[in-house]
């Protein structure tokens, strides 16, 4: 699926059976909520934390296509073609730090 199908598929589902989307405000106070959730995940499983047992059955996966699908909520409010976006992001990315990494001596190992 490609980012423009995913954004179609996702404004379908919210007319069809969301009945209609959030505002811009509580969708974006759900972001971060999804993105806490991803973040408790990733501290527990990667950081120094340790899981509670009702933690375990957590899906990292579900909880990225969570933040994914708030994501595309919010730029299909606002206009945004997150494929157009985000291939100026690569591009601007590319040109800023075409250099900045290889002469990094952190990420040299």
């Amino acid at each position: 699926m490609t980012i423009s199908e995913a954004q179609q598929r996702v404004d379908e589902w919210i007319r069809s059976t969301g009945v209609r989307y959030f505002s811009e405000l509580t969708n974006m106070a759900i972001l971060t909520e999804e993105v806490g959730e991803v973040a408790r995940i990733i501290s527990r499983k990667y950081g120094d934390q340790s899981f509670k047992e009702s933690d375990k059955a957590i899906d990292l996966a579900d909880e990225f296509a969570d933040v994914l699908w708030v994501l595309i909520c919010l730029a299909n409010q606002t206009g945004i073609d997150l494929t157009v976006a985000f291939e100026k992001n690569i591009l601007k990315k590319t040109n800023r730090d075409s250099e900045r990494h290889h002469s990094n001596p952190k990420l040299t190992k």
